[in-house]
């Protein structure tokens, strides 16, 4: 890592420890024993400003019908690019347009950029199963699409700007809905490794029942197949809901994950009212546990879901958010009967409790000036169980090229909540354009933003 860019990176994480810190300070002590805060909201970009959302007349509407402000690095704007119903997933064609998936349409959308910084927005595929996970990738020497639905991967053969002939399932009979019908955990992300390896996942189908792990097939894995659809298999399991997926510099390919809610309290110990909190579910404990994960994708490894969390408390330093081990679940794996958690690996990078990552794309070798370009940015679409909620946000992660790592994370967009809390915008995915740009997806406005750095 050069030592400007270094510097720069080791300057962001002191500003999300400081944030860490002063929650750990400010922590109540309400007759428990020894209990910390941990994870806490991600700090801003150092010199981070409050800036206005532009909204194009022809994008007006909805949630941004009201004004709205958000926070980025000092110097960036972000506007209004396209409005796009349930905005998930993106992946750029290679012509230059942006595909957005719509999975409560069933829809695959191609977005156009137009003369008037807008873009036309056109059908690319419909009729599909949840559709989520976009990526191109070269096969044979041509292009091809691949398309997680939420029951099945696809792969269509891309040609003259569009799909040039009929797809082929690689990867069928996923599971999908739970046994009571219910979608749970059912959307599925794609990505595919230098050697063409495609990788996705397959959510829990619980919060945490640990039948998952031996359910046939299994769900709460990351999984791998070949191109022509051979070779299906498990390569990490344990994983709760792995929904973001990416390629990192060196090669490795890396998943943001959702970990559970309503954790209960892990240790024989009073806590406010509790004479012996084990096992209760108590809401100021939970608002900062278990953080959220950001790992590698590793052939064989074992997450420990719903056996094992990963528990800044026990970081060291206590809260830190980097390397967090992971320590057996209270109602679970009482003692580590069922799984050692100390022999798991820990978590490279936590993320604050309840973030609920999405997607995750890394920024080298794209247009995005030095230092973002260093690092990868994870879409975090808030919290459901958390009081206060977890904010919705788009956060920015360096990464360690000495270590092949990424840092804990800074904010790098912010401001999607109202003053009561709820939210207005929940950012899904984060991808850079070839004119040096982010374009943010948002399900909960319908929009896409166009999030444009000051100049390096």
């Amino acid at each position: 890592m050069r030592a400007p860019f270094r510097r720069f990176a080791l300057a962001l994480v002191a500003a999300a420890a400081v944030a860490a810190a002063a929650a750990c300070s400010s922590s109540s002590s309400q007759g428990q024993d020894t209990v910390r805060a941990g994870a806490s909201p991600v700090a801003p970009a150092p010199g981070a400003r409050s800036t206005t959302l532009a909204v194009p007349a022809s994008q007006n509407g909805g949630a941004l019908s009201t004004p709205r402000t958000l926070t980025v690095p000092a110097g960036w704007t972000i506007r209004v690019w396209a409005r796009v119903p349930d905005a998930r997933m993106e992946a750029w064609t290679p012509e230059g347009n942006l595909l957005v998936s719509s999975p409560g349409g069933g829809i695959v959308y191609e977005l156009r950029p137009s003369a008037t910084g807008t873009a036309t927005v056109t059908t690319l595929l419909s009729h599909l199963t949840s559709p989520q996970g976009l990526a191109f990738a070269r096969l044979d020497g041509s292009w091809v699409l691949y398309v997680a639905e939420s029951d099945q991967i696809d792969r269509y053969p891309w040609g003259s700007g569009g799909i040039s002939g009929p797809r082929t399932v690689i990867a069928g009979g996923l599971p999908d809905l739970d046994s009571d019908g219910d979608d749970v955990h059912r959307a599925k992300d794609v990505t595919v490794a230098r050697d063409g390896t495609v990788y996705f996942n397959v959510g829990s189908s619980s919060n945490a029942n640990p039948d998952d792990r031996t359910m046939s097939p299994q769900r709460a894995v990351i999984m791998a197949v070949r191109p022509d659809g051979s070779d299906l298999r498990v390569v990490e399991r344990g994983v709760r809901n792995g929904e973001g997926l990416a390629v990192a510099p060196d090669g490795s390919v890396w998943t943001a994950v959702n970990e559970r809610d309503n954790i209960p309290y892990p240790s024989h110990t009073a806590y406010a009212t509790y004479s012996d909190a084990f096992g209760q579910v108590i809401q100021a404990y939970v608002n900062n546990h278990p953080p959220d994960e950001v790992v590698p994708v590793t052939a064989g490894r074992d997450l420990g879901w719903p056996y094992c969390d990963p528990d800044q408390d026990d970081s060291k330093p206590a809260g830190s958010l980097a390397d967090v081990p992971l320590v057996a679940n209270a109602v679970t794996n009482p003692g580590g009967r069922a799984l050692d958690c100390a022999a798991l690996a820990p978590i490279e990078v936590g993320l604050p409790a309840h973030s609920a990552p999405l997607g995750i794309t890394f920024l080298e070798g794209s247009k995005v000036p030095a230092p973002w370009s260093g690092g990868a940015v994870v879409a975090v679409h808030g919290s459901w169980d958390r009081h206060p909620p977890q904010a919705p946000a788009v956060l920015w992660l360096a990464w360690n090229a000495s270590k092949d790592d990424l840092e804990p994370a800074v904010a790098l967009v912010s401001g999607f909540e109202d003053a009561d809390g709820s939210f207005w915008g929940r950012p899904v995915d984060a991808v850079p354009g070839s004119d040096g740009a982010l374009y943010v997806s948002d399900d909960s406005a319908g929009a896409i933003y166009r999030l444009v750095p000051a100049s390096s």
